[in-house]
């Protein structure tokens, strides 16, 4: 349901688009080409979508210059439709307004300092030394350990724990069930017992970063587990202690980043990537779905391993084959050399 309505020259204007049709329809949500009624507006960004524009309803979309000609309805131009899209969409995303204050139901150590216009929900733990600045807003079951320090504008939806010595940048956002600074997965072994290695670092989150639901991110061993400006992690990651995530980097769900590895800007790491300790990611790097980087990337671009899925007798016969690889490859290399022998 939208919670606003704006005109089509009012989001021209507000988001520098130009105007091609009525700029006086009238905008009250937003809806995938399909679906879209007069009084909404989509967007095409997949030119395989395209044969869906002329059957809209939609009474305004945003589109490129090139898929705009020959439609007839009115359109916002714009160089990137989906990211326009995102910024129009947001007016239409209805957000509860939590009055500043603190919940009865909520506990908080006398140490802790809540800015007066932060607010505190239901069930809220607050711990020692740790503060909440103003436009702060703690959702119901949330916990703050101690020596944690959230920044200006951070949301912590619901269940989200800090465990200990977490420092979260300017407007934060971490969704249901997350858990930062938890203790780290440090092991030595003596006589054959496993030794617990004290996690005496921290977590450490910049400006603007936003973690998805049951995402955990541990505190470092020494140094401080960081995650610098906009990193963007989905649902279901696993971010291992001291581990590094350069700006703007974002993941998508059930990847996991083992130990001390140091991930760059700007790159992207796809849904179920495995990512080995003590590696070195440059700035500027895909990963495709489901690959696992063993060795450390120098080199800009996009990166892939893995191997499709396929049906399962082909796969039993290539299984085989790849078990006689070794093999195959010594006699190819004997043939090679008894060959040059001869030459």
């Amino acid at each position: 349901m939208a919670s606003s309505s704006h005109t089509a020259a009012e989001l021209a204007e507000r988001f520098g688009l130009a105007l091609r049709g009525d700029g006086g329809v009238v905008v009250r949500g937003v809806a995938p080409l399909g679906r879209a009624g007069a009084d909404e507006l989509s967007f095409l960004s997949n030119p395989r979508l395209r044969p869906q524009l002329a059957a809209s309803a939609a009474g305004v979309v945003v589109l490129r210059e090139a898929d705009a000609e020959g439609h007839a309805g009115t359109v916002l131009l714009a160089k990137d439709p989906y990211v326009a899209y995102a910024k129009i969409a947001a007016l239409y995303e209805p957000r509860l307004a939590h009055a500043p204050g603190i919940h009865p139901s909520a506990v908080v150590d006398p140490s802790a300092r809540i800015d007066p216009g932060a607010a505190i929900g239901p069930h809220v733990y607050v711990g020692p030394r740790s503060t909440v600045a103003a436009g702060c807003s703690i959702g119901p079951g949330c916990t703050i350990g101690e020596d944690c320090h959230l920044d200006v504008g951070c949301v912590l939806v619901a269940r989200v724990t800090l465990d200990r010595r977490v420092r979260l940048g300017k407007r934060v956002q971490i969704q249901p069930g997350a858990v930062l600074g938890a203790e780290g997965f440090g092991l030595a072994m003596e006589d054959g017992r496993w030794i617990k290695v004290p996690q005496l670092g921290g977590v450490v989150c910049g400006d603007d970063v936003e973690i998805g639901a049951n995402t955990t991110v541990d505190r470092g061993a020494l140094d401080d587990t960081v995650l610098e400006d906009g990193v963007r992690l989905d649902n279901l990651i696993q971010i291992a202690h001291n581990v590094h995530v350069g700006a703007h980097t974002a993941m998508a769900g059930c990847v996991g980043v083992a130990g001390s590895t140091r991930i760059g800007r700007y790159c992207m790491i796809a849904g179920k990537v495995g990512i080995s300790g003590h590696l070195e990611i440059c700035d500027r790097v895909l990963v495709h779905a489901m690959s696992m980087v063993s060795a450390s990337i120098d080199e800009p671009g996009e990166y892939s391993s893995g191997i499709p899925a396929m049906a399962t007798r082909e796969w039993r016969r290539n299984a085989v084959r790849l078990r006689q690889l070794d093999a195959l490859a010594r006699r190819v290399g004997a043939l090679e050399k008894a060959r040059e022998g001869q030459a």
